[in-house]
């Protein structure tokens, strides 16, 4: 896989993050490093297993689990419930809650390099 090609990943989980967080009322975690961290695992999973697996779980194997689609971002317990594993998408009242719905390519870029 070329650089380019994980940049283009990692655009796209970036700006799925922040439409899927305006879209269902919920925040980035106020530690941004986590938000980062978190977006690149959904790009690398993207990139590898063609779709954007929660990277905060272990599995026996990825590429059943992708075809399952049950922990695929957003996964089901949060379609469901707003329940994310990752903390990527917090309600509100979530003590590690932000006040953001946006994180710049940038960011994300210093905090996993």
């Amino acid at each position: 896989m070329s650089e380019k090609q994980n940049l283009n990943s990692l655009e796209a989980m970036r700006k799925f993050s922040e439409a899927y967080a305006k879209r269902t009322g919920t925040f980035f975690c106020v530690d941004t490093s986590v938000t980062a961290v978190v977006v690149e695992g959904l790009a690398k999973h993207k990139d590898n297993y063609g779709a954007p697996l929660c990277p905060c779980r272990h599995y026996e194997d990825k590429q059943a689990e992708v075809q399952a689609a049950y922990w695929n971002c957003p996964c089901v317990p949060m379609r469901e419930r707003k329940e994310c594993h990752c903390m990527l998408f917090l309600l509100p009242n979530n003590e590690f809650a932000g006040d953001q719905q946006a994180i710049s390519s940038e960011t994300i870029l210093s905090a996993i390099e």
